[in-house]
């Protein structure tokens, strides 16, 4: 398990400062960055005291205006990616935004990316497939959150801010990170988000900004006392995509601590993200604020209340369909299917149904309401019960294999490789995808067996 500890917010580049304290090792990180690192000075950490406290702070080089590997070292503005008053890049302004990054352009200007841009910048990672695409879906939020907000079709958002080079690393890297740490749930604190103003490419806005804002929603938040942004887009996107759960640190077996440092040094409470990792006991309360009926029962499976969100669509076009799936979970529902039905009048129709968690639900209904031709849904709270889960790593004849194990009160009952890493291996070795399953599960269990 890990456990955000956001008490002096969050931002794309704390939290992956946290993670590689917390052991990611920074080779690693520059590997599956890929050609997003440009070069092996393209990243680097450095050792910085906040308050008091020892941490890592992740840095990015800034970037020129061709985005190549070849860079002029007169051209381009060396900076450590620092984010928001909090995190500010040292230029002496009282309230920047994250995103407002000093610019590496001979002219001045800011990169503003596309959606599709950026997708393709993420293509050029060395994430695996399945992290490509988890990083694609994260920029897909923040674009319909960004479309929302401006009034504008998504396909025509220009992330001018958080489209920056280096906020594109920090996603990319903390996907990666949090793979490779191969942790079976997230559980993060209320979020600070600090207050007073910042300032953005569209003007002076209040803290939270309006993306972040949105980002947040159905999350607990609280304004602290410094007069700072403490929690930006790239941090909020980060925190609510991959922390099933809010509340209090729950009880837990610390095996390793790790804290990434934003820029500014405050002289009353460490600028920094602590993350802590270990072992959830089995006694602990659901991470999810309320307490189950038994505290002695198995957490994982007391069952939790799910919204159900369902509507009957006969008239919209198939191609919408995958679109509005992609855009369902980049808003935090847990499962999207569709089921085939009859409607009225003999028509064939398409059941759409939306898994997700209770807070949820208002934000998604305005989802499908507005991406589909539907004029009524219904919902419903459900229980739901799900198994332990953890992800293990196992050495096979053709490379390392990562599988999902579930377990019900210590006993395993089903174990999964990952499908994307088993074709990449089959693909490198030449052997058929079964056979490397079927190494992967073998490994799994002679390890198992031979503890």
């Amino acid at each position: 398990m890990l456990y955000f500890d956001c008490f002096s917010g969050a931002s794309g580049d704390m939290i992956l400062g946290a993670l590689i304290d917390a052991g990611v090792p920074l080779d690693d990180v520059r590997r599956a960055l890929g050609t997003l690192a440009i070069d092996a000075d393209a990243v680097w950490t450095e050792r910085v005291t906040r308050t008091g406290i020892s941490a890592t702070k992740f840095c990015v080089r800034g970037e020129d205006a061709n985005l190549d590997h070849s860079h002029d070292e007169a051209d381009v503005q060396w900076h450590a990616h620092a984010h928001a008053t909090a995190h500010t890049h040292g230029r002496g302004q009282a309230h920047t935004h994250e995103h407002h990054h000093p610019s590496a352009h001979k002219d001045g200007v800011h990169a503003h990316r596309t959606l599709a841009e950026i997708a393709r910048l993420i293509d050029g990672s060395a994430l695996s497939a399945s992290g490509k695409a988890r990083a694609q879906r994260l920029f897909l939020r923040l674009g319909d959150v960004e479309a929302g907000i401006h009034g504008v079709p998504i396909d025509r958002v220009h992330l001018h801010e958080v489209g920056a080079l280096d906020s594109i690393v920090d996603i990319v890297g903390a996907v990666y990170a949090l793979e490779a740490l191969g942790v079976d749930r997230i559980v993060a604190s209320p979020l600070n988000v600090g207050s007073g103003t910042v300032r953005s490419a569209h003007g002076l806005y209040p803290v939270p900004a309006p993306a972040t804002l949105q980002l947040l929603a159905g999350v607990p938040i609280y304004a602290g006392a410094q007069t700072a942004e403490l929690v930006t887009p790239t941090g909020a996107l980060l925190v609510t995509d991959y922390a099933t759960a809010f509340g209090p640190l729950p009880r837990m077996r610390v095996e390793r601590v790790g804290y990434g440092a934003g820029s500014r040094d405050f002289s009353d409470s460490p600028n920094v993200l602590r993350v802590v990792i270990g072992e959830l006991l089995t006694d602990s309360p659901a991470a999810t604020g309320a307490a189950p009926a038994d505290a002695a029962a198995d957490a994982a499976a007391a069952p939790t209340r799910v919204a159900v969100i369902e509507a009957e669509i006969d008239d919209m076009s198939p191609q919408i369909f995958g679109v509005l799936m992609d855009r369902l979970l980049a808003q935090g529902a847990l499962d999207v299917f569709y089921t085939p039905v009859q409607m009225k009048k003999n028509r064939p129709g398409t059941l759409l149904t939306v898994i997700a968690p209770p807070d949820a639900r208002p934000r998604l209904s305005s989802l499908i309401f507005r991406e589909t031709t539907t004029i009524g849904i219904r919902y419903r709270e459900s229980d739901r019960e799900c198994l332990e889960r953890e992800t293990v790593v196992v050495h096979t004849a053709v490379g390392d294999i990562p599988l999902k194990v579930a377990r019900r009160n210590g006993e395993i009952l089903n174990v999964a490789p990952e499908f994307d890493d088993c074709v990449r291996a089959a693909t490198a070795s030449g052997r058929p995808v079964k056979d490397v399953q079927a190494l992967a599960v073998r490994a799994f269990f002679d390890r198992t067996e031979g503890a």
